[in-house]
């Protein structure tokens, strides 16, 4: 599959790198430390959401800032181990400066040191400190785009989770979903593939023409 356009726009953790090792065992460490029934956890949806929107499924607010510090400092802690998918670098490094950017539901720091782990080095990264909803909400792509001067249909966005997928349609953009995470049949999306190996972008004078296979 062939799409045209003008901007790129992906999520990072699962569909850049993966940490959910260390996601998983922060986030568990984090449920003995506040006493969060087994039950309650599992039925949480940890993958593609922010912090805060998370705590807030599992802890009244008046705990929830406390909260995101505590999980923030685990997570900090623990950013060895990241991995760097197939295919990523590669796309990265064949993409302008200028015409891509990293849209995350981690805090700031956390992004930046997953990705630094990684030696990867956006252009623009915005994460769950510089909007006010969170992925499902369409806010952070709609500011990815917004500051990288295109126009929302103009963008596509690379995800991996659910929330994420919602967020890109609801931004009015193009999506392509990777299937590193979830089922297929889980993920909403114009295009499905395997993960970023099956991707290759080439810029030409209509914009970005990205070719999809898998």
């Amino acid at each position: 599959m062939k799409i045209t356009t003008q901007a790129l726009l992906f999520d990072n953790d699962g569909t850049l790198v993966s940490s959910m090792d260390s996601v998983v065992r922060c986030w568990s460490r984090w449920a003995r430390e506040e006493r969060v029934t087994a039950e309650a956890f599992a039925a949480v949806q940890l993958h593609g959401r922010t912090a805060v929107a998370i705590i807030r499924d599992l802890l009244p607010e008046e705990r929830v800032a406390a909260a995101v510090r505590r999980i923030e400092e685990l997570e900090l802690a623990d950013a060895d181990g990241v991995v760097v998918l197939p295919g990523t670098l590669a796309l990265l490094g064949s993409l302008p400066a200028g015409r891509w950017a990293v849209v995350t539901s981690a805090t700031g720091r956390l992004g930046a040191a997953r990705l630094a782990a990684a030696a990867i080095d956006p252009p623009l990264l915005i994460s769950a400190d510089d909007v006010t909803h969170g992925k499902p909400d369409p806010e952070p792509f709609l500011l990815a785009a917004r500051k990288l001067g295109v126009r929302p249909e103009d963008c596509t966005v690379f995800e991996d989770a659910p929330a994420g997928l919602t967020a890109g349609r609801a931004a009015g953009m193009r999506t392509v979903a990777l299937a590193t995470t979830h089922a297929v049949a889980e993920l909403d999306a114009d295009v499905v593939v395997p993960d970023l190996s099956a991707v290759s972008v080439q810029v030409t004078d209509a914009g970005l023409e990205i070719t999809t296979a898998g």
